[in-house]
């Protein structure tokens, strides 16, 4: 078995970040970026990356990550495409097996991402209407010009869809917030600023049942609960505000967790409960979740695996 300084789970902005530190550091890291779990993360799936620093004309996800991973190999990155099935945190070194290989690691970063809930209807799947008016993520999307103007759709009833739905009152005509019960989720102040908005209307006991277009959506199916009537609207987007779930089920309790299952880190750090194990993006950060914050948290891992390293003399050892 292999024995390496520094193991890097994960393929996003996070991943490849640590990765690009942790190369140019000279430790020779190696990257596990999945084969099922889908390399490159959450980016894979979006169409037009337009805030993220330095690209003025926009980069399509796919390619803005295939620019990061090259960067990485590069620097020196080993990269390997199989998904992790265990990590063993319980001994030193720490042990992380893949589909096919297994490895000893002194220092891990895990940035394995979240996964945005979106309902299983018609319309919403992969090879339908995802990510051609249909997005879990307004911020990310929602100024592109596909929504400029139109009726949007914005499903859930928590924090998350009524700052969703405001932020996309700039960009389109109308938004609406589609709720299966009579009564929001959402804090008191995001609740009142939805209710109170012009732009805003709130479609009480309802849920989303299919959404329809030709190349990009033009209509959703929505369902009354109370009296199962359904009735069809124009629509040119539709934005799934119902949480995200982390990918930290493979770690099976090994690393301490908050309430909502994402990895707990200390505060201005990316150090986890475990020592020399670091956590990067979107499985720490239930927050902003956002490209740019995940590649500053993946830079961060990087360092602090580094820093760690060094104060351990774990640097001068030969992987």
């Amino acid at each position: 078995m292999e024995k390496h300084k520094l193991v890097i789970i994960g393929s996003g902005p996070a991943a490849y970040t640590a990765a690009i530190y942790a190369s140019r550091a000279r430790l020779a890291p190696i990257l596990f970026e999945g084969f099922y779990s889908l390399p490159g993360g959450q980016l894979m799936t979006t169409t037009e990356v337009e805030n993220f620093p330095g690209f003025p004309q926009g980069i399509m996800g796919p390619e803005f990550m295939e620019m990061c991973r090259k960067q990485a190999i590069r620097f020196g990155t080993k990269i390997l495409t199989e998904d992790v099935e265990s990590v063993d945190l319980k001994t030193r070194p720490f042990i992380v097996e893949g589909s096919k290989t297994k490895v000893e690691t002194d220092a891990l970063i895990i940035a394995t991402g979240a996964t945005a809930r979106k309902l299983d209807i018609e319309g919403a799947r992969e090879g339908e209407f995802w990510q051609k008016g249909v997005t879990a993520c307004a911020i990310c999307d929602g100024a592109a010009p596909i929504f400029r103007d139109k009726h949007l759709y914005v499903i859930g009833g928590g924090d998350s869809a009524c700052e969703e739905a405001t932020f996309l009152t700039k960009f389109g005509s109308k938004v609406f917030i589609v709720h299966r019960r009579d009564e929001l989720r959402a804090s008191k102040i995001l609740a009142e600023r939805a209710l109170k908005h012009p732009k805003i209307e709130l479609v009480w006991n309802h849920i989303l049942v299919k959404i329809s277009g030709d190349k990009v959506v033009r209509s959703v199916t929505l369902k009354n609960v109370i009296n199962n009537r359904e009735t069809k609207k124009e629509a040119g987007g539709v934005f799934f505000a119902i949480g995200f779930d982390p990918n930290t089920k493979f770690l099976k309790g090994q690393l301490e967790l908050l309430e909502n299952q994402y990895i707990k880190v200390q505060p201005g750090t990316t150090k986890t409960s475990v020592e020399g194990v670091f956590a990067a993006g979107d499985v720490q950060d239930h927050v902003y979740r956002q490209a740019v914050t995940a590649a500053g948290t993946g830079c961060m891992a990087a360092l602090d695996a580094e820093r760690w390293l060094s104060e351990k003399g774990l640097l001068l050892e030969v992987s």
